[in-house]
């Protein structure tokens, strides 16, 4: 009885020591790569059909100027700072955008650190979790949401089979640790073999969703 006692605690302590290791390295790699990577968030009126579309062209409208307004910026606090200096341009945009193509809704238009679920842009992934993104709110905000990454920049990229280029690879390097690059870039990807980067990533979403 005793030994069997014995046996039972120790495996309980360790599971609680992977546990805790799981969950320290979750916090780590979640905090390199929220701390790294400023997202867009766009939510539609609703999900007929032409609110959809209007949602597409406000997202097109805002990353032109964003591109523009950006374009040598090297580091995610300059890129923040832009945006931040410029969300009343931003709305004046979306708002136009709106009225150009014949409709009234409102614009809420903020900065902020959201829940995002996992996303594939091209070869690269992004596991769930807490990121910094520019929130565009379209009239009632109740239809469909999109989301890119603004800073690197990857919203050009096709999700469903672009691969991400080169010097974007290599602005995600230089603002993030080795660790988490090798996360986003090998973790998700269904082509990739090294399953202790799999685990790892799987590991990062199943703790960002439990506390989501």
């Amino acid at each position: 009885m005793k030994k069997l006692n014995f046996i039972f605690i120790l495996v309980l302590l360790i599971f609680l020591y992977i546990f805790l290791l799981s969950f320290n390295y979750t916090q780590a790699v979640s905090s390199d790569l929220s701390d790294s990577v400023l997202r867009l968030h766009i939510i539609a009126n609703s999900d007929s059909e032409a609110d959809q579309k209007l949602k597409l062209q406000v997202r097109d409208n805002i990353i032109k100027y964003m591109n523009s307004l950006t374009a040598d910026s090297n580091s995610k606090t300059d890129v923040i700072s832009i945006v931040s200096n410029n969300l009343d341009s931003f709305k004046k945009i979306a708002l136009n955008t709106i009225k150009e193509n014949g409709y009234d809704y409102d614009v809420n238009i903020k900065i902020g650190n959201f829940y995002f679920p996992t996303k594939t842009y091209g070869d690269i992934s992004f596991p769930s979790g807490n990121y910094d993104a520019l929130k565009v709110e379209i009239g009632d905000a109740i239809g469909q949401n999109w989301w890119c990454v603004l800073f690197p920049p990857l919203c050009f990229v096709n999700s469903s089979s672009a691969t991400v280029p080169d010097d974007s690879k290599e602005t995600l390097k230089e603002n993030i640790s080795s660790e988490g690059y090798e996360v986003i870039s090998e973790g998700n990807n269904g082509e990739n073999n090294n399953s202790d980067i799999k685990i790892k990533f799987k590991i990062i979403e199943f703790f960002n969703n439990f506390r989501k």
